[in-house]
């Protein structure tokens, strides 16, 4: 989260590894079943409705030139998986993390290029498609190793 203190500027706040990995949990749980329920409401073909905005995000992120518009997108991406559930609810939760969320990106960028992010999220995109929350669920475990770093 970024502080603004008055006439001091602006800190960002850093996580520690129980807070980093609560709140995977927390994101896990939601995006996790999000994407079962789009499962099964879609099988695994997900409709052109349900997976455009997801790969509009990534269009955009592969156009983007700086890291700050890729972590917008990076969270638009996830988003879009979450909204393809159709479950306002969840929905509503997955955006109440999204300042969160969006400092995550900033500590997992030494490991990723702007291109391995986007093919990354190309791949899992298909993938939870056809094997549904498992593939979400290592991408999640993926990036909570790259957070806490092991």
């Amino acid at each position: 989260m970024c502080r603004e203190t008055p006439y001091r500027g602006v800190r960002v706040t850093s996580f520690d590894r129980a807070t980093i990995i609560a709140l995977q949990q927390l994101r896990a749980a939601l995006e996790v079943e999000a994407v079962r329920i789009a499962g099964e409401r879609y099988g695994q073909a997900w409709p052109d409705a349900a997976t455009t905005p997801a790969r509009d995000a990534l269009d955009r992120l592969a156009a983007s030139a700086d890291w700050l518009e890729a972590e917008r997108m990076h969270a638009e991406f996830h988003h879009a998986l979450v909204a393809a559930s159709g479950s306002s609810r969840i929905v509503e939760a997955h955006a109440a993390l999204g300042g969160e969320l969006l400092l995550f990106l900033l500590h997992v960028r030494p490991h990723y290029t702007l291109e391995s992010l986007v093919a990354e999220h190309r791949a899992l995109l298909e993938d939870v498609q056809t094997r549904g929350p498992d593939a979400l669920r290592e991408h999640l475990a993926h990036s909570t190793r790259l957070l806490v770093g092991e």
